[in-house]
């Protein structure tokens, strides 16, 4: 059994012995450490913590220890159900609550589940706040609320329908212009809570014809959940057929987004981000944000414009910090993650389709034209195993320095960017492995660069 403790919060595989698996008395430990920083950190008076859930299996069970021990830490609780994560994140500021719990392992199979943590304004703890609850959970020093004290329960399931509002309230989703382009679209929500969210999304965004593959959330996922095209064969085949504009693929808590074109292709994970951004950019000249190892296509996209990138260490919580740090008007992840400001500072996958299906509709172009359009860029993805006593950070240091003469970034990792290409090297939080991204405009380069780096790494080691 697996239990792993991050910045992102607490996940591991459901069932085991304690201190090895997320069981029910790990639960009440990560969750009391939880509130007690909530109570010392929140900015905002009262007493109210978010519960939301993707669709998972062991989610009611979860929950269910979830709420008991708010309750009994004296916090009142605010279950909105089966919810996405965007939908979890935007509920805590809408009710003015101290913070929110993600019952979601995202893209995890379906033994696993997680915690994750937001504050008072939806969004995720830092590394120190995640810190902190980490030594309160290893402490154990818990007081609990005495029977006149405990908190109120309380559900409320229209927070989905909420979020959707929002969704179609931005200035730059139009509605009409959806309507009258009459898409035709396929999605794959993989059992979980895109299923509820999804095609009512699309129904008031004016898509009338909607085909969803796997949409009952049982939580029983029928492939593996991460939004790669291996894991994608049916929706790949059902795009085929040549029957739809476009198809959109979430993972279990519906905040990464994937698409296909219209001739079965998959779009790129990579270029979700770049085509919401080029679209921003359009209409909202600023600077972009994402992730180191995310596509150098939306550099690219943003100098064109006549804007600055800026990148940001790997992680949802880094590339928002960097979002405000410069201002950002769009940013994210490369794996499918939109984080708009104008919507909400956490990644959301319905913001991520009512821009792109507007902006179709506004070009009048296909799928796959709009793809086209952008620079062709692959990225692979290598690991270096560790070895007992081997100093990465040492290591590392020595790679940077060996490529002085290249542009370096050194905030999480060294990535160097040469004129053709980059390579990103940084250390796993969780596995004894280096992560080796690497990225140029074709395979074979990419994996020359990625292996021209390894083996300077395992010379340097010797």
């Amino acid at each position: 059994m697996t239990l792993i403790k991050s910045i992102s919060g607490f996940r591991g595989t459901v069932g085991g012995p304690t201190g090895d698996s997320l069981n029910p008395l790990d639960i009440v430990k990560f969750v009391s450490a939880y509130a007690v920083q909530r109570r010392r950190a929140c900015r905002i008076p009262g007493n109210t913590i978010v519960v939301g859930r993707d669709a998972r299996i062991s989610g009611e069970m979860v929950s269910q220890v979830v709420c008991g021990t708010l309750l009994g830490l004296g916090y009142d609780v605010l279950n909105i159900g089966l919810a996405s994560t965007p939908t979890t994140e935007l509920a805590v500021t809408m009710s003015k609550a101290c913070g929110g719990l993600i019952l979601t392992a995202s893209h995890n199979p379906r033994q696993w589940n997680a915690l994750k943590m937001l504050n008072e304004d939806g969004e995720f703890l830092n590394a120190d706040e995640a810190a902190e609850v980490v030594r309160l959970a290893e402490e154990g020093n818990f007081e609990y609320a005495d029977v006149d004290h405990m908190g109120k329960y309380t559900e409320d399931t229209s927070y989905t329908q909420r979020h959707i509002d929002m969704v179609k309230a931005l200035e730059l989703v139009d509605t009409d212009a959806i309507a009258k382009a009459h898409f035709s679209v396929a999605i794959d929500t993989v059992n979980s809570v895109g299923g509820i969210i999804l095609p009512e999304l699309l129904r008031q965004l004016g898509v009338e014809h909607v085909k969803g593959l796997y949409l009952e959330p049982t939580g029983d996922f029928q492939h593996n959940p991460e939004p790669l095209e291996k894991n994608l064969s049916a929706l790949k085949a059902e795009m085929q057929k040549g029957k739809y504009d476009i198809g959109f693929v979430v993972d279990p808590d519906v905040d990464r987004l994937a698409l296909f074109c219209e001739d079965g292709a998959m779009y790129g994970e990579e270029y979700t981000l770049v085509t919401v951004a080029d679209y921003i950019l359009q209409h909202q000249k600023g600077s972009t944000v994402s992730n180191l190892s995310s596509t150098r296509a939306l550099r690219d996209v943003t100098h064109k414009a006549g804007c600055e990138y800026f990148p940001a260490a790997v992680g949802e919580v880094n590339v928002v910090t960097k979002m405000k740090e410069v201002g950002a008007v769009i940013g994210g992840e490369g794996n499918g993650g939109v984080i708009y400001p104008k919507a909400h500072y956490g990644r959301d996958a319905l913001v991520g389709i009512a821009l792109i299906l507007t902006y179709l509709a506004k070009k009048g172009v296909k799928t796959s034209e709009l793809r086209k359009t952008y620079p062709e860029y692959i990225i692979t993805k290598n690991r270096i195993d560790l070895t007992p006593g081997m100093d990465v950070d040492a290591l590392l240091k020595k790679v940077e320095a060996k490529h002085a003469g290249e542009q370096i970034t050194n905030i999480d990792g060294v990535k160097i960017d040469f004129a053709d290409g980059w390579v990103h090297l940084r250390k796993s939080n969780t596995e004894p492995i280096v992560r080796v991204y690497a990225e140029a405009n074709t395979e074979d380069r990419a994996n020359a660069l990625a292996k021209m780096m390894m083996d300077e790494v395992y010379a340097l080691a010797k």
